[in-house]
């Protein structure tokens, strides 16, 4: 086994707490959770930056408000600074003020890459070599790119079932150790976070990592700045293990707090009908969620039975007067078409989910509202779900033959 890392104690600017039992740190656990079972927070005090503040680009553009110590190198490959696109062919119909937020343009093709380099930046602050998660696809993709960049091992667990090979060929290429495990993505949580929990040379970047949310919540702070520092009314983003949600709430709330915006949006996480444990809990009217053993749905990146962060995104629902909703397979294909043939963006499942709920939208808020769709992933990382036969494409020999297609 090899030596414990040197774990720094936190500074002055940024402190750690469990969100459930309320417990304090003044190290960061390996495991980046408390004994009791729950996830933990981190409170930064950064006191009243302003929009000036903010250089560069990307997501250290915003260094100021990120628990990374000065002098620090971050572990980038320029993430970040996605583009917030107006969809104008699907807005047609509703009246409705569309956006997307496409996060698969990022430089593993997901959202992943926004938490990752900051949870990667600080496992080589801190003395890491070897940094372990559990994964559906995007996770293993991004940790893989970002541990190379950072001169560290990475070893990735994968349920046994479906994984898009999009995102297994991204893990491999880039030098992971990928480790199959017979059973689902909370079966291979499970047992990665039980070898953390006794091997202190291994540092986790499963979105229980508190400096990935922090990484993440800065796609909020793009968003205001891309809407010409305008808070959207309302911010859906597809739920599968539930980090993203909250962070995204996280940083609309920090801007609020900062004084620099004077409002938040209502918060709209959406769940595949077969995978919808959080959703169901919140549609039920019920307080805690209960696991769902084998979830199946399509949209793999959000195929998990057991999100880790269920509570946090549940406060971050009521606590932005939002909803959690269910979507069926069809309807996320038939979003994912959508927004590829009308407005030329491609994406994977999951990232369609958030689209499908815009039939229900049209009758429950004001016509004159502003959405933004967050889409997390590229749909080049996850290419089956639109199956092409090539032997029944069209074949011509000449310019004859073309003209019956002209």
């Amino acid at each position: 086994m090899e030596e414990e890392l040197e774990l720094l104690k936190n500074n002055s600017d940024w402190s750690l707490h469990c969100f459930d039992c309320g417990r304090e740190f003044s190290e960061e656990p390996i495991t980046s959770k408390c004994d009791c079972g729950g996830v933990l927070e981190l409170t930064l005090d950064a006191g009243n930056p302003k929009l000036e503040d903010f250089e560069g680009t990307g997501v250290w553009r915003y260094s100021r408000v990120l628990p990374i110590e000065d002098g620090i190198t971050p572990v980038t490959i320029n993430e970040g600074n996605t583009p917030l696109i107006r969809l104008d062919k699907i807005a047609t119909d509703t009246g409705l003020k569309l956006f997307v937020k496409n996060e698969g343009q990022n430089p593993t093709g997901s959202f992943k890459d926004r938490g990752m380099t900051v949870a990667v930046t600080r496992a080589k602050s801190i003395g890491a070599r070897t940094l372990v998660c559990a994964s559906t696809g995007n996770t293993s993709a991004s940790a893989a790119a970002y541990g190379s960049r950072g001169g560290m091992k990475v070893i990735v667990l994968i349920p046994s079932g479906k994984i898009a090979g999009g995102k297994l060929v991204q893990a491999v290429i880039h030098g992971a150790s990928v480790i199959r495990v017979a059973g689902d993505f909370d079966a291979a949580l499970e047992i990665m976070m039980s070898q953390a929990s006794v091997r202190k040379d291994l540092y986790v970047v499963n979105s229980v990592n508190p400096f990935r949310i922090e990484g993440q919540k800065t796609g909020a702070f793009e968003i205001f700045e891309q809407l010409g520092r305008r808070v959207p009314d309302y911010v859906i983003l597809p739920v599968g293990n539930a980090g993203n949600i909250s962070a995204y709430w996280k940083g609309f709330s920090e801007l609020k707090k900062w004084g620099i915006s004077n409002k938040t949006p209502r918060m709209i996480g959406v769940q595949a009908s077969g995978a919808a444990p959080l959703a169901d809990a919140f549609l039920r009217g019920e307080e805690t969620v209960v696991r769902w053993k084998n979830p199946e749905t399509v949209a793999s990146a959000i195929r998990i039975g057991n999100p880790v962060s269920w509570k946090k995104a549940l406060k971050a629902v009521i606590d932005s007067k939002g909803q959690l909703l269910t979507v069926s397979d069809q309807e996320i294909l038939k979003s994912q078409r959508d927004l590829a043939s009308k407005e030329g963006i491609f994406v994977e499942p999951a990232s369609a989910a958030p689209l499908a709920v815009l039939p229900y939208l049209r009758e429950v808020i004001d016509k004159n509202a502003l959405v933004v769709f967050v889409c997390t992933g590229s749909g080049l990382k996850d290419q089956n779900v639109v199956p092409i036969d090539p032997e029944k494409i069209p074949i011509i020999s000449d310019v004859k033959e073309l003209s019956q297609f002209l």
